[in-house]
């Protein structure tokens, strides 16, 4: 006799598209997955991520209690244990340092569990330090600096409204591999084959026909590194043939003559060998650009993890306002997230805008952005001795050692660091180094709302999903956790009472924010028993856009609604935003930043710069988004998927063949990946994927080991980075490739 199951509705945590599943349960474990039909934003779409979700909560390596090290050696601890060791060790360095002693790093899951991310910044501002890094300086910084600057807040981020749009232009950017990065949207292939449906033309410019070059009506190849000098060369174009029309924009705008002067040298005969794309193309593509009445540019990971990464994300917005296209329908729109967006809240139409650089990093003078120092300084803030030096490091779902460049030298830092501790479910190639890990529930324990990625949506929703299972009894909520750092931090010790903390952070939050109307607001919230992340949660969509205002707003938002509806609820098409959107000091947006007006200049003078003979790229695949999902056998399976592609005339200049063994270096950082050979790579292109290299000492992921791949990042320099931005560089380094031996393995892809 079967079983009888029970259906649970969660909101899948392994990439941006945040598709809804439908977890099939008997006895305590998972027996099926599916894509949720009811779901309001996916409508049943699932990709093989989804179904991956029972391998990673059954996963043996998966940490289920704390761990300290003792000597070369890990032991189980109890909580307390754990905390106490914490409190015993993190507050003499302070005491003796200084509270910069002390670095925090987080990665990309936090951003799918609700509670790190709401925890994670009250967390950083306990321990008072200045270091603090995150995984935006390795792939998003630029977009949202520029964003920043142009629109006043650093998420307000345009995204393409696909379900609208006739021509969509892909710039660095695999959203068939990616489901959307910065951009929320489920099913990209179903919305594509719809948007070409109905007579409309997607093109691709990458230096790899990718996935989505590959259903797309055009593509064109790259240099890469070279996106700046195309989108300048288009921006140009529509000045010189009096194609700028940027609609009801004009009123809202500020700068525009200011951006005609500053790309007056950028034509596109002028940068056409730089970019790699024929003049006539791309003045083509500026035509099409400003012809079509719903279109929009979309640019992503390839166009940010490069040394004009800030100039390439800003003249992304400035073709979309240049040719009418931005905040219109069809274009690239602003969501309206139902919670924790900046730009619902307070005064619309103004604000304070962002500042940067408030203050540098200690050795190689690098600005703060958003809060944040670049990930690749932080090697050598641990090596460089000094006042200032940090001794002691917190990880927070954060795998550097792989996921930033420069890792085998941060590797070697992490080890001289006086105390580390690491928050992951796993003991991966960073958190080895740590001396006590304090591992998190696993997605299926815990309660989840997307607190980001509705202010990235294609549209507008509000979803909650509450655990599949009871989390073990013993094991504390993760905001718990961070709540305990915290109160080690402020001096209140190991064992203090983190209900009252947490009571005395909220209520100091929303007399700070409400003013006369704290006392009531805290009476109401009262009365919900709530508490933790639920509880901001709560407040945040009551006093959102969409809210019932406690009352004052009958058939608004609030928790209990939200969670009434399983499958979320769908709050309609993106809508114009501007000027309500906008929080410039202006009121205007500010399509000229002098920041980057003069980093043009830099790009001018290296418009005449020689091709080198070969760089290198990254690229991502749908089943391994993070350097963790290697260790699901789901995504694990099939063909080896770190291979190095190559374009077959690179492969038989350099003497490569398929399946031959390459060395592939920069200096005297090196590693070897097998070779794939693949006339989708422009030549002089080599291209490997983020995230592999699981053959280092001591992590414990026993799948992932079986395959580990080569660490793209450990050859790549971790000094190079945009200097507007900070972020990392991690596309078109210069390589150079030789034979070494033949592939000896499973078949590569």
């Amino acid at each position: 006799m079967n079983a009888p199951t029970e259906s649970h509705y969660r909101i899948c945590p392994l990439c941006e598209a945040c598709c809804g599943l439908n977890v099939q349960v008997a006895e305590g474990k998972v027996v099926s997955i599916r894509g949720a039909e009811n779901d309001a934003f996916s409508h049943g779409y699932i990709c093989p991520k989804g179904y991956a979700l029972k391998d990673l909560h059954e996963d043996p390596d998966r940490l289920r209690q704390p761990m300290l090290r003792r000597g070369d050696q890990w032991v189980k601890a109890s909580w307390d244990e754990a905390f106490d060791e914490i409190e015993r060790r993190l507050l003499p360095i302070v005491e003796a340092h200084g509270r910069d002693a002390v670095a925090v790093s987080v990665g990309n899951p936090a951003a799918h569990k609700m509670s790190l991310l709401l925890y994670f910044g009250r967390l950083a501002k306990a321990l008072g330090t200045k270091n603090i890094y995150s995984a935006s300086t390795l792939d998003q910084m630029p977009k949202q600096l520029s964003s920043g600057w142009m629109f006043g807040h650093w998420l307000s981020v345009a995204v393409p409204d696909i379900d609208r749009c006739d021509f969509l232009l892909i710039l660095g950017a695999n959203p068939m591999a990616s489901n959307g990065s910065l951009w929320t949207v489920t099913d990209f292939r179903g919305r594509a084959k719809a948007l070409r449906q109905r007579g409309g033309q997607i093109v691709v410019v990458d230096p790899r026909r990718t996935e989505t070059a590959a259903i797309a009506d055009a593509h064109h190849f790259i240099r890469p590194g070279a996106d700046v000098y195309l989108l300048a060369g288009m921006v140009n174009a529509l000045f010189a043939e009096g194609l700028v029309r940027p609609g009801r924009l004009a009123e809202w705008t500020v700068g525009v003559d200011a951006v005609r002067e500053a790309t007056a040298a950028f034509t596109p005969e002028a940068v056409a060998a730089r970019c790699g794309i024929a003049a006539d193309t791309i003045r083509g593509l500026a035509r099409q650009l400003a012809a079509t009445e719903r279109a929009c540019v979309y640019g992503r990971i390839g166009t940010c993890t490069q040394e004009f990464g800030t100039l390439s994300s800003w003249l992304v917005d400035v073709l979309n306002v240049l040719t009418g296209h931005l905040d219109a329908p069809g274009g690239a729109m602003f969501p309206k997230a139902a919670a924790f967006a900046y730009n619902t809240q307070g005064k619309a139409g103004t604000g304070k805008g962002i500042v940067t650089g408030r203050h540098a990093s200690r050795v190689s003078g690098a600005p703060e952005v958003f809060g944040e120092l670049p990930m690749t300084v932080l090697s050598e803030e641990i090596e460089t001795a000094g006042p200032g030096q940090i001794r002691a490091l917190i990880t927070v779902a954060s795998n550097p050692v792989l996921s930033s460049p420069g890792g085998p030298r941060l590797a070697q830092a992490l080890d001289t660091l006086e105390f580390m501790v690491s928050l992951d479910i796993y003991l991966n190639e960073t958190s080895r180094h740590a001396d006590v890990i304090l591992p998190g529930l696993s997605p299926l324990e815990d309660a989840h709302y997307d607190v980001t990625f509705p202010q990235l949506s294609h549209r507008n929703h509000a979803r909650y999903s509450g655990p599949v299972f009871e989390p073990p009894a013993d094991h504390p909520p993760e905001w718990h956790n961070l709540l305990r750092l915290m109160a080690i931090a402020r001096g209140l010790g190991a064992r203090a009472d983190v209900l009252a903390l947490d009571d005395e952070i909220f209520t100091a939050e929303v007399n700070k924010q409400a003013g006369d109307h704290a006392p009531a607001i805290l009476a109401a919230m009262a009365k919900t028993g709530r508490r933790g992340p639920e509880r901001q949660l709560d407040l945040a969509l009551r006093t959102g856009p969409n809210g019932d205002l406690f009352g004052l707003k009958p058939g608004g938002l609030s928790l209990d609604k939200v969670k009434a509806a399983e499958g979320g609820i769908d709050l309609g098409a993106l809508q114009p935003r501007i000027p309500e959107l906008l929080r410039t000091p202006s009121g205007r947006i500010e399509l000229a930043p002098p920041a980057c007006l003069a980093d043009l200049g830099r790009a001018r003078g290296r418009l005449d710069e020689p091709a080198p003979g070969m760089v290198i790229v990254g690229r991502r695949d749908v089943r391994s988004n993070n350097s963790w999902m290697h260790n699901l056998p789901t995504l694990a399976k099939g063909p080896m998927r770190c291979t190095a592609l190559l374009h077959p005339t690179d492969a038989a200049r350099l003497g490569l063949a398929d399946g031959a063994l390459a060395r592939i270096s920069a200096g005297e950082r090196a590693i070897t990946a097998p070779v794939a050979l693949s006339a989708d790579m422009m030549p002089g292109v080599v291209c490997l994927p983020h995230g592999w290299g699981h053959d280092l000492p001591g992590a414990q992921l026993g799948v992932a080991a079986e395959r580990p791949g080569a660490n793209l990042n450990a050859v790549l320099d971790d000094t190079l980075r945009d200097p507007l931005s900070g972020n990392a560089v991690l596309s078109g380094v210069e390589v150079t490739l030789e034979a070494v031996g033949l592939w000896v393995g499973p078949a590569p892809e």
